[in-house]
């Protein structure tokens, strides 16, 4: 089994381990290399892939339904939007803050709900992170991170993904994006697993919308320790909209937090692991 465990984020429901591997394992190999001199081979990399569940059983779906701002669920979608925005605009001049004049801020129901998700997705459309995306892309990613959170079927099998990497070798899990969650809760469940090192970049654990629902859920704001882990090192870029908060060890405790400047892609896996930070942290759990 691998040493080194990668665990994607969301926007890969088309693809497969196979796939994605053909991306990360060099990036990672490449970033490991570059930040320690270690030189990994294919074989001791691996991808967990869960992307798929978020389709029906028996099922690939042919597109993104053509979703706009009457399909943002109240709650949870709306409140994750409402951060994005918030997050882009406190790194975009572009980008109006939602309680900037002229915009419509959160809350509300019905039509007014509408306006103010169009308000969201309209200036996330300006912002240099969200500019590539479409309305049914972004409004795709938020009912990706809602099913994760609230879905048992979908994060008990996303978990169980994870835990079919996991092997008596594995040491190190790399974790991006919603993948963090996935990779957190999964190590939570799984005190008795080898893994030592636990490595997330781009990741939302901090964002209260997510940290307050995270299981095991947090005592007294402090959020639990992933199972058997030793070392916790959280790797952002400023400009990441979607970690919205760059330091975890305020909620979690001993975490390192380290940023980084991924230039014009701040989300961006392959460059989160070809990074030299990124190398170094995967490196420590292996030697």
């Amino acid at each position: 089994m691998a040493r080194v465990v990668v665990v994607h984020g969301i926007g890969h429901e088309w693809s497969g381990p196979a796939l994605m591997g053909r991306d990360v394992v060099p990036a990672l190999r490449d970033g490991v290399r570059h930040g320690s001199g270690l030189r990994l081979t294919e074989d001791e990399v691996a991808c967990a892939f869960y992307g798929d569940v978020f389709f029906e059983e028996g099922t690939r779906n042919p597109g993104v339904p053509p979703w706009d701002e009457h399909d943002v669920e109240d709650g949870f979608e709306a409140e994750l939007l409402t951060a994005w925005w918030e997050a882009a605009a406190g790194t975009d001049p572009a980008v109006a803050a939602p309680d900037a004049p002229g915009t419509r801020a959160f809350p509300g129901t019905g039509r007014l709900l509408s306006r103010q998700v169009r308000s969201a997705l309209d200036a996330l459309s300006g912002s240099r992170f969200f500019g590539t995306y479409s309305d049914r892309m972004m409004v795709l990613a938020l009912k990706q991170v809602r099913r994760y959170m609230n879905e048992p079927v979908v994060w008990q099998e996303a978990r169980a993904r994870v835990a079919e990497e996991i092997g008596p070798d594995t040491r190190v899990v790399v974790a991006h994006s919603l993948g963090s969650v996935v990779a957190y809760e999964a190590l939570c469940e799984h005190p008795e697993w080898p893994v030592t090192d636990f490595v997330t970049v781009g990741s939302p654990l901090g964002l209260s919308l997510i940290f307050n629902r995270l299981s095991p859920l947090p005592v007294e704001g402090r959020g639990a320790w992933p199972g058997g882990v030793r070392r916790w090192t959280n790797i952002t870029d400023p400009g990441d909209v979607v970690a919205v908060v760059d330091e975890l060890a305020p909620r979690f405790g001993a975490v390192v937090d380290e940023s980084l400047d991924n230039g014009l892609k701040p989300h961006s896996l392959p460059r989160y692991l070809t990074a030299k930070k990124t190398g170094r942290a995967v490196a420590e759990g292996l030697m």
